[in-house]
């Protein structure tokens, strides 16, 4: 009986073409893109079965209790490691592979990136079974998707000869995004989208990176052995890991090993790359339209519509996507989907919070968003997690009046501890020590508002932080 694969997860990228919905403060990942969980967690599911073992996450340091908490919501136990900065997958895969095998040493593993879209969980998973026997054997395994279409978007692959009975075959050529004219040529000649999922032995991928890439593979195994445990997240040492080539997967290993082979993938994939590709995962309406959220079309077609909240109105238009969020509105036609990514560096370089940030900002604790802001004041609505805690801390200037809407907070001024319910207030003077938790079994939510001269998030001085942020 063969040892579980061990899945890792690759969760640390930006996702910047789904802009405005996803944004560098909380990429596309973990947003509910398609259904009501988010990409992430659809993952997860996907490998919940007895084949598989617990899953190794990696992802950013401002990431990681967000990655616990959604792992816990769909029952799904992770073993979640930081990356202290992003590198490329390379080394984010080569991180998560070696921890893997510390766990066990003849592990296989299978990498995964964490926002893919896969329907079809059955032939997913036959696809990896198929693939195992050959990784087993030695070779670092991709998954080919067969084209419908020829996509500028993805690289592509060119099979060999076989290698076994199980439908895997050596890899003969990688190719990067071609033009179109060259990715129709490849569509005719066989070539496989390649997925960018990968199976393989642990020892198998990290003796090749040692091989082909000697200084990222010692940097990576720095890394992980002077790795610290941070309450209960494995923190990857950062000098250690800043040493690795920020170079992908594709770069490192697989366009130089010559372990590297594919099996073609049954199931419906997608990498959502961008506004477009939701078409080919997301049934339309009559009018061949995606709409999603409060959306009212007339005399639309083929377009997609997504509102996050608002009522977006949309009239005598053809193939545009047209997102709209509670602090930001794009619109752009759809064969222009993939220059969304240079809209968001030219706002990034005209320093527009809302290229990076949303209104809404998770924290360990939970998450809080602006209502409203002035010169002397601002609105927020908090929610904090069964559990959470806020820092002991106090402000320079400002005072804040707390209102609870739902729940109970317990809550901490100066020498004293009270509970504050539903319907009650509780004001907070100015250079006040303070602290806010919420003990029960169900949310805490409340509106406050802040008073004062200055209002920015950097006049918190910690005290004292279960989540060591002071």
């Amino acid at each position: 009986m063969p040892s579980p694969i061990i899945p890792i997860l690759l969760a640390g990228g930006a996702g910047t073409r789904l802009w405005p919905v996803s944004r560098d403060a909380l990429p596309k990942q973990f947003l509910p893109l398609v259904g009501e969980r988010s990409t992430y967690q659809e993952t997860l599911l996907r490998v919940k079965d007895p084949m598989f073992a617990a899953p190794i996450v990696i992802t950013g340091p401002n990431f990681h209790f967000f990655a616990r908490r959604q792992a816990e919501e769909v029952g799904v136990d992770v073993t979640v490691v930081i990356e202290p900065m992003r590198r490329d997958s390379g080394p984010a895969i080569a991180a998560a592979t070696e921890v893997a095998r510390q766990r066990d040493p003849d592990a296989v593993v299978l990498a995964l990136a964490a926002d893919h879209i896969i329907l079809d969980v059955p032939e997913f998973r036959a696809t990896c079974l198929a693939g195992r026997e050959a990784a087993d054997a030695g070779r670092i395994v991709t998954f080919g998707i067969k084209p419908t279409e020829p996509k500028t978007s993805f690289g592509y692959i060119l099979r060999g000869e076989p290698v076994g009975s199980n439908g895997v075959h050596a890899v003969k050529r990688f190719v990067e995004k071609p033009d179109a004219a060259t990715a129709a040529r490849y569509v005719l000649d066989g070539y496989l989208w390649n997925s960018g999922n990968f199976l393989f032995r642990a020892d198998v991928l990290l003796a090749e990176l040692a091989r082909l890439e000697p200084e990222m593979a010692d940097a990576i195994v720095a890394a992980v052995n002077n790795a610290t445990n941070d309450l209960g997240f494995l923190r990857l040492q950062p000098e250690a890991f800043a040493r690795a080539p920020q170079k992908s997967i594709d770069y490192a290993v697989m366009e130089k090993t010559d372990c590297a082979a594919v099996i073609e993938g049954s199931f419906r994939w997608s990498d959502i790359g961008s506004w477009d590709a939701l078409f080919d995962i997301t049934p339309t309406d009559k009018s061949g339209n995606i709409v999603q959220g409060p959306v009212v079309t007339m005399d639309v077609s083929g377009s997609v519509v997504h509102s996050d909240g608002r009522l977006t109105a949309v009239v005598g238009v053809s193939d545009m996507v047209i997102v709209s969020t509670s602090d930001a509105v794009m619109v752009v036609p759809r064969a222009r989907s993939q220059e969304v990514r240079e809209l968001v560096a030219k706002l990034k370089a005209a320093n527009r919070a809302e290229a990076t940030d949303h209104k809404r900002v998770h924290r360990p604790w939970g998450y809080y968003e602006s209502i409203d802001i002035g010169a002397r004041f601002q609105v927020k609505r908090i929610v904090v997690i069964p559990g959470g805690i806020l820092s002991l801390q106090k402000h320079r200037h400002r005072s804040e009046h707390w209102i609870v809407v739902h729940g109970t907070a317990e809550v901490t001024i100066n020498d004293t501890v009270r509970d504050v319910h539903e319907n009650e207030s509780v004001y907070l003077p100015i250079g006040s020590v303070h602290r806010m938790a919420n003990r029960g079994k169900i949310p805490l939510e409340l509106i406050e508002v802040q008073t004062g001269s200055y209002l920015g998030e950097d006049d918190i001085e910690r005290i004292e932080d279960v989540y060591k942020r002071t």
